[in-house]
């Protein structure tokens, strides 16, 4: 994941609305979400940050890429080129770097260089990188959520501290709220649908690595804490709106 932010003028004077998010896509499921998310723990806000002529958002993600696919596919070269000073770059890789045998694979010492490579080359055009852990997997051993990350959580958190760079520490926060949700109500928050539910899925899907719009949303929520949390210059231009499931 990697997404450029660009702040605009701070003299700006003009600030824009503040929108609501747009409702979850309808699904025959909706009504067996809606009735588990409400006993999901509510977050005090989401938050958003809103392709205005303040905050200027490219979602430069690309699935199934690792620190070093996404390199040899020349996309983070196409981010550097395009980068502004005191633009911000969120930074989020691990899951595909773990696959052994793929191009995609790195080693937790591979990946912690590409991150301090990615740090180094950010604040070269005078950017500013910020650094996330991966969220987590869900899956349980009777009600204990099992860590599937390996090493890799804690080579972003070295990179992080090698670095001096802003850390988003999602894999611990995103831990403590599916292990609050426990086995049963956390299921509601990745993309879980039985055959027939919905047409994208006929034979249905059960998915535990892939958030559906609920599990999404409360990412969303955690790493929006995290910014605030951490005082990024980019937190005064967020824009919230009260949480729902």
């Amino acid at each position: 994941m990697v997404y450029h932010c660009r702040v605009a003028d701070q003299r700006t004077p003009r600030r824009p609305p503040v929108l609501p998010l747009p409702p979850p896509p309808a699904d025959d499921e909706g009504t067996r979400r809606r009735a588990v998310s409400d006993d999901l723990p509510r977050l005090p806000e989401v938050g958003r940050l809103d392709d205005s002529s303040e905050v200027r958002i490219a979602n430069r993600a690309m699935n199934g890429r690792s620190t070093r696919s996404f390199v040899a596919e020349g996309r983070w070269k196409a981010i550097i080129d395009s980068l502004q000073p005191g633009d911000y770059v969120f930074i989020q890789f691990g899951h595909n770097d773990e696959k052994v045998g793929t191009n995609n694979y790195s080693s937790p010492d591979d990946y912690r260089r590409n991150l301090v490579q990615f740090v180094d080359e950010v604040r070269a055009k005078k950017g500013q990188p910020v650094l996330f852990t991966p969220v987590v997997r869900r899956k349980f051993d009777g009600t204990q959520l099992v860590p599937t990350h390996g090493a890799y959580p804690d080579a972003a958190r070295a990179a992080a501290r090698e670095r001096d760079v802003p850390l988003v520490d999602m894999e611990r926060s995103s831990a403590a709220l599916v292990q609050q949700l426990g086995p049963d109500f956390s299921r509601a928050l990745w993309l879980h649908l039985d055959a027939g539910m919905n047409p994208n899925y006929p034979n249905g899907v059960h998915d535990d690595t892939h958030f559906n719009p609920l599990g999404a949303r409360k990412m969303a929520g955690l790493a929006i804490e995290s910014i605030r949390a951490a005082k990024l210059g980019l937190a005064s231009q967020l824009h919230s709106c009260p949480a729902r499931p």
